[in-house]
């Protein structure tokens, strides 16, 4: 006897689980760092392009296959295309448990900046030694237990269910998310680099804007997603029959999209008002996120006491809102392929991702061979991971580089081309062809396919967007 499948109590409970997972720390770091470096305006205007007409449409075909499938990954496609086509939610599957896996490690540190803030707004900010950071990563009890704390999180969550866990938890973090970030835009826009950061990030200047910089638009709109993995063919498996795709959908790209907006006002904001912090821009987001910006809300912020420790809260929830669409992929499809009990699948899944997030805590200072691992001195495997060093940092490369984008290509091939129209009209709800379903099947046909081989032939060349 098949069990009735779990689903969202509602519209609001599916877009709060979805946003959950595009709203996460690539919205709160990456997207404002490299929106600073492509100088603002005209990036963020072709970025809003490549959401609205690659990433839409393909977040529409992975929530169509979910809830047309009311299965998960590798058996919605074996459902609906046969059983060659399951690969590709295997290769999801497999993808969001790698991310996962390191996705952890960073999200643990989190833990250990609010607790530390918290101790400063309370006793007094002293600045670390340079070297503190490099040690605390080098420290493999302390990653490995902070990475354990945030998997066990995640477990209990995902163990609860899909109503009662995710649904749930995401409807309590993401109006959290959102007062998080204004208050942080509020308190930013207090200091003296306000109207400079607006007219970055708004004015048009393309001549200013690198001619890589469309590249790295495209495949951040991609990236920031959650698309190619099977998170929103999982969550769109729990989907009511009378929730639109489409209204859901462009929900999700909207709101994550005025997160990126919103942490590219603030972060903009406290960097042009502070001369001295875009020394440290250079050093890269990590450093940016978890050694920089502690020192400037004691130092430079107003309210810093406060804000310091409530932005690691922001931070936390955002890893968290991700980390549980991804611990998703991979139960849903123990629970679908092999018919397991949530609380088996969930104890499967967490102990074979965390096996896999150990390896990369201690690469990063604390086992010399893990740290040191690399594929320069063999030719194939170099071309998949240009100058990477470390467990962390080849997974990071793995996933965000070829397997995203190879799922998402995946996606549009057997929604646009191998489903028939007839079947998607049906199953969508619509008597004939309108422009916008047009728009949609020449966006998967066309536009999107073309738009991610430029994608993974510019990384065979050697960019990386990891």
């Amino acid at each position: 006897m098949t069990m009735p499948r779990e689903s969202f109590g509602s519209k609001l409970g599916f877009i709060a689980a979805a946003s959950g997972s595009a709203v996460g720390l690539g919205n709160l770091w990456k997207f404002p760092y490299i929106t600073w470096e492509n100088n603002g305006g005209a990036f963020v205007l072709v970025y809003l392009a490549a959401a609205l007409m690659l990433g839409l449409p393909i977040m529409m075909a992975e929530i169509f296959i979910g809830r047309t499938a009311k299965l998960s990954g590798a058996p919605a496609y074996k459902k609906l295309g046969g059983n060659k086509w399951s690969k590709l939610g295997y290769l999801g599957a497999a993808a969001g448990g790698i991310i996962l896996s390191y996705y952890m490690v960073i999200a643990g540190w989190s833990i250990r900046s609010f607790f530390q803030c918290l101790n400063w707004s309370f006793t007094g900010y002293v600045q670390p030694d340079s070297k503190e950071f490099g040690d605390f990563l080098a420290d493999s009890r302390a990653q490995i237990l902070l990475t354990l704390a945030f998997t066990l999180v995640n477990a209990f969550i995902i163990f609860l269910g899909v109503g009662k866990g995710i649904e749930k938890a995401t409807k309590i973090m993401m109006p959290v998310l959102v007062l998080l970030m204004l208050y942080l835009v509020g308190t930013a826009l207090t200091m003296p680099g306000r109207d400079e950061a607006f007219s970055m990030i708004f004015s048009l200047d393309f001549k200013n804007m690198k001619p890589e910089g469309y590249l790295e638009a495209v495949g951040q709109a991609f990236f920031s997603l959650s698309l190619g993995l099977g998170a929103m063919v999982a969550y769109g498996s729990y989907m009511k029959k009378s929730d639109p795709i489409i209204s859901s959908a462009a929900w999700v790209v909207v709101l994550d999209t005025l997160f990126a907006l919103l942490s590219c006002v603030a972060m903009f904001t406290i960097i042009l008002s502070v001369p001295e912090l875009k020394e440290h821009l250079s050093g890269g987001t990590v450093g940016m996120l978890f050694i920089t910006l502690p020192e400037l809300f004691y130092t430079k912020m107003p309210g810093g006491l406060i804000l310091a420790p409530l932005f690691f809260v922001l931070v936390a929830f955002a890893a968290l809102s991700s980390t549980l669409s991804l611990g998703e992929v991979v139960t849903s499809l123990l629970i679908d392929r092999k018919g397991w009990k949530r609380s088996k699948a969930v104890m499967v899944s967490t102990t074979f991702i965390f096996t896999g997030s150990i390896f990369a805590a201690l690469s990063l200072g604390g086992n010399q061979f893990l740290s040191k691992l690399n594929f320069e001195n063999t030719p194939v495997l170099k071309i998949f991971f240009h100058n990477k060093t470390g467990v962390l940092s080849l997974l990071d490369h793995l996933a965000a580089n070829w397997l995203l984008p190879v799922g998402g290509l995946g996606v549009t091939i057997f929604v646009g081309w191998f489903l028939h129209s007839d079947f998607l009209l049906d199953k969508l709800g619509l008597k004939k062809s309108t422009i916008g379903f047009k728009l949609w099947l020449w966006s998967l046909r066309v536009l999107a396919p073309a738009a991610i081989i430029i994608l993974i032939i510019s990384v065979a060349l050697g960019k990386d967007f990891s």
